[in-house]
Parts: structure tokens; sequence; C-alpha cells
């Protein structure tokens, strides 16, 4: 039997915040792949390794968690005031299908950078030694991200002393600001409440509801109260990844949640879409001990947020759901504000009938990260309106940096 020889694609492997994946140039694809449909997603399917029944993607470029397996195309921006579009997939371990349904926050510290050394960029918008502001159009969700790359002799500089918690080595510091990140046309609470009660099944939670914040900002997410879960906030990976029956009842509120955000029309299309809505959970800050043994002490923090990526608990912080984090803490009354408000007072957030700002730095798994977000709102047109809020711009610091870069080889598919 005759067999063909493997496809050899341009590619670069790369680390952006805490994620790594595999960037392309839309131009480099195989033309079946330049345009989205099943040939495109076969094709990244297959580069990453999935559908892999072992959950290893031994034959592919993936990790074998939601933090490695994923996938970026840019190409030079097709939006006025726009350098690059950003398209990323979120590649499924175990199972056939590429998740589109929303933007990954880590790998976009990576996206100017790419974009920079790839001859996506003009030169005239380019720095010898400084910092190069790269406009991004994240195709996604339709939103801007800006990131602040910084240069040094005309090339991407990547090592630096940034240290981000979570990334074991220093690099340069990239800052990304998240401009306007609600969703679709600012929709920045889907149900209309800022928190509420989510029901569900007595079988899931005894008293049948959950008290919940609904978010569309970053990412669309559920946050949830830690205590009412059961559990304390500052759990790490293996107590949570290692409990099957937690993690069944954390995926059956998802789908709860999602169905009340209008993102899916039945519950069991929650299945093919676990990339979007995330679920976290939040509790007051205390005392914990971070995944690389480090104490967190709680006068360092705010709250603390634990977030479930692609059905198992994130080992540090996606940065997408650190935009809804910072967007949920900005707005008085959610889930996530009363959870800081316990040991954070609100005297250094600016509030009044039009505007409110606030930074916070909340612990995760592997540490502490901090945010910022500016929000603002509509006047009340009377006494009885409710104040129709929305996120102006969330800024946080990543780093990111070129693993490998040449050729990923692949079975020709076509």
């Amino acid at each position: 039997m005759t067999y063909l020889p493997q496809l050899k694609i341009p590619a670069t492997y790369m680390r952006g915040g805490t994620s790594k994946g595999v960037f392309f140039k839309l131009t480099d694809l195989p033309l079946p792949c330049q345009v989205a449909g099943p040939q495109r997603d076969a094709l990244l399917l297959r580069v990453i390794g999935s559908p892999d029944p072992y959950a290893k993607q031994t034959d592919g470029m993936g990790g074998a968690t939601s933090s490695t397996s994923k996938t970026v195309i840019l190409s030079k921006s097709s939006q006025v005031n726009h350098d690059v579009d950003y398209l990323f997939g979120q590649v499924a371990i175990d199972k056939p299908f590429v998740d589109w349904s929303g933007n990954c926050g880590n790998l976009t510290a990576a996206v100017g950078a790419f974009a920079i050394s790839s001859g996506l960029i003009s030169a005239d918008k380019l720095v010898t030694d400084g910092i190069a502001v790269v406009r991004i159009w994240q195709k996604n969700i339709g939103k801007t991200i800006v990131a602040h790359v910084p240069m040094c002799n005309g090339e991407v500089q990547e090592t630096g002393g940034f240290m981000l918690d979570g990334v074991t080595f220093p690099a340069a510091e990239v800052p990304i600001e998240f401009l306007n990140p609600a969703d679709g046309e600012g929709a920045l609470f889907p149900t209309g409440k800022v928190i509420e009660k989510l029901k569900v099944p007595v079988e899931l939670i005894p008293t049948g509801e959950l008290t919940a914040t609904m978010i569309s900002a970053g990412i669309p997410t559920v946050f949830l109260n830690a205590e009412e879960l059961g559990l304390c906030g500052n759990e790490l990976q293996e107590q949570v990844n290692n409990d099957e029956a937690l993690l069944e009842k954390l995926e059956a509120i998802r789908a709860y949640a999602a169905l009340k955000m209008g993102l899916i029309d039945k519950l069991a299309q929650a299945k093919e879409r676990q990339h979007t809505p995330k679920l976290a959970f939040v509790a007051p800050a205390s005392d914990y001990e971070s995944a690389s043994g480090v104490l967190i002490k709680q006068s360092q923090i705010d709250l603390q947020v634990r977030a479930m990526s692609m059905g198992k608990l994130h080992h540090a912080m996606m940065g997408t759901a650190a935009v809804a984090i910072a967007s949920a803490a900005s707005v008085l009354g959610t889930v996530v504000n009363i959870a800081a408000s316990h040991t954070h007072n609100d005297t250094d957030i600016e509030h009044n009938s039009s505007s409110a700002s606030k930074t916070i730095n909340f612990g995760h798994p592997s540490g502490t990260l901090k945010v910022s977000a500016t929000a603002s709102c509509a006047a009340k047109v009377n006494e009885q309106a409710k104040l129709q809020w929305q996120i102006d711009k969330v800024m946080m610091s990543r780093s990111a940096r070129v693993l490998m870069e040449g050729w990923v080889r692949v079975p020709d598919i076509f």
C-alpha cells in the first residue's frame, strides 16, 4: 500500500501567559484550511493530536491540558485601525472538535510578538527600541485588544525580569488592554442582573439554587460562591481534578448557567460548547499554599478565585477569565465584588453615577494576579431604573516567548 508523505506547514510554538499553542499565519495554511470549516478543524485536530482516547496527545503538539491544547491563526487585519486579526481555536483533547466560541487571553500576550516577527505589522508602526503598540482584532468575539510589545534592536524583546505566577522563568513584560470586552453589543450581564439565584436540580445542590453572577466580559463566565459548593476556595488542581463526582457536578452546573445565559438552547448542547461559559468559584481572602509551595498570605490578596477550563480546574487563571474577574469586581453587588469586599475596602473605588474603577490582586492555584478595570454606566432614567454598566477597559500584564519555530508536520488529510 502506498502512503502520502506528511504535510509540512510553517508554524511557531509559543508560550503566552500560562498557556502554550501552535501559531500559524493564515496564508501558510493549505488553501482548503484558509477558510472556516471541517477541513480546517481536521487539520488543527491532527496538529494537536486529538481526539486522543488516552488523553495524552502523544502524537501531536498538544500537552494534554486545556492550557496546552490550543491553536492561533493570524492575518493582516481587515478592520480599520487594527493591525492584525487573531483567531483562536481551543482543541478538545478526547473529542473530535475545535471550539471557536471564545478567546484565549493568555495567548493574546504572544499575538503581538508573533505578528511583528512574522511581518504582519507595517514597519512604520514599529520602533527600534521601546514599545510597539499592536492593535489586535479578536475575531472570535469581535473585540479590540491592544498589546504593548517591548522591542530591542528592531526585534521583539522576549527576555526580561517580569515574573508571572504559573510560569517558572522570568521574561519581558507585555501589558495588555482589553477594550470594551463585554460580549456582543455590550450585554455585560446577559440575564440583566448583577447577582441572582441560579436554579439547579436538588440532586446537585440540596437547596436547588446557587447565588451567581453571570457576566460576559472577556469570556462568558458564571461566578459562584465556593462555600455554597461545599468548597473552601483555596483548592489546588489535585483536590478538584481527582474528584470525579465534583467534576461532574460542576460541569452540570455550568450547563444550567449556559442555558440561563442564552448560550445554548438545550442542556445537552453544553457538551459541544466546552470552552464557554467558564465556571469559577470565589471566596474571601485567606492564607493558602500555592501549587509551587509558596505561602500566599491573606494580606496579599483581595479574594480567591478558582476557574474551570474544559472540565478541569485551571492550574493558574485564564487571561479571559481574569478579564471577567476584574469586570465583575468593578461593579458593586456582584459575587466577585462582595467576596473582595470582605478584606478589601471599597474606598479605592471611585464610584459615582457614571463610572467606577478598581484594581484587585486575587489568589489562584499558582499564586496571585493583579488586574484592573474601568467601568461606566448610563445615567438612571428614574429612581426605579437600573444602572446599565459596561466595561470600558481591563488591563493586566503577561509575558510571552517563542519556544520553537519552523514547520509542523501532519499526515496528509486531504
